[in-house]
């Protein structure tokens, strides 16, 4: 029981020195961004703040918060309608099969490896020559597609734990397609939509690259790229610095805190499904 006692006291410790060590720049970023620009000192950042300042917050918020709001305008939509396009193309790949369709499906998967930096210039090209370039929309169509392959992968296994049965039962009451898709896989596929539109929100919400280049006007841009645009040729106020990147990062901590048990349940239930 003793023994058992300490090995179990030594794995917390353990857990809690990892944990510290990943919390670490969190750390950093908090205590930095509530001091005055002149208690900052790059020597001494581990040091508690003599006082809790706001004004690195409010300066930050004022730079950073047309672009905070773009953020919210690109990536609530862009997640909503990648997810539900990833729903249909997982539920065609699952459960319409036809000639071709594992090829057609490991050609899908290879957009997950492609890196965006061997893309950029076909992808302003095809904006441009489709008058998207430098819109709003065009990002917003721009992170649609590029989420295809992801989503469709991760519906395409939950919905192949769904039995053919049920999708018979469907076409017996005169179900086709759509309403197979409509009233009896979408019901049940709420588990999956909740791991999809986390991993879609985080996603979007934390790139920088595609924003930087779809959207070149710096008022338009992300949020994250608004954030790097805050530092300065010489000086960098470091205070305001990190107060823009917590601004940056808290919706996407905020979605994981309140909905973390339910991302975690929609993995495990796609994962035992079939």
């Amino acid at each position: 029981m003793i023994q058992r006692l300490w090995t179990r006291g030594a794995i917390y410790l353990v857990l809690l020195a990892f944990a510290a060590f990943y919390l670490m720049p969190f750390y950093v970023m908090v205590i930095t961004s509530i001091k005055p620009y002149a208690d900052v000192n790059v020597t001494r950042m581990w040091e508690l703040p003599r006082g809790i300042y706001f004004e690195g917050v409010v300066d930050a918020w004022s730079r950073v918060s047309p672009n905070f709001w773009n953020s919210v305008i690109v990536t609530v939509p862009a997640a909503l309608i990648s997810s539900l396009i990833g729903s249909l193309n997982g539920y065609i790949f699952a459960k319409w099969r036809f000639r071709g369709a594992d090829t057609l499906f490991v050609l899908f998967l290879v957009g997950m490896f492609l890196p965006y930096q061997g893309i950029l210039i076909p992808l302003v090209l095809t904006l441009q020559a489709i008058g998207l370039y430098a819109t709003v929309f065009g990002l917003i169509m721009v992170h649609c597609i590029f989420g295809i392959p992801i989503t469709a992968l991760l519906f395409r296994g939950y919905y192949a734990g769904i039995p053919n049965e049920l999708l018979d039962a469907a076409k017996i009451d005169g179900c086709g397609f759509f309403g197979i898709y409509r009233y009896i896989l979408l019901p049940i596929s709420m588990p999956a939509f909740a791991v999809v539109l986390l991993w879609q929100f985080t996603t979007i919400w934390n790139d920088y690259l595609i924003g930087l280049v779809v959207l070149s006007n710096p008022r338009m841009a992300p949020i994250n790229v608004a954030v790097q645009n805050i530092a300065g040729s010489w000086t960098v106020e470091w205070n305001v610095q990190m107060s823009a990147a917590l601004i940056a990062a808290a919706p996407t901590v905020l979605v994981y805190l309140l909905l973390g048990k339910l991302f975690m349940r929609g993995l495990l239930a796609g994962s035992l499904k079939g």
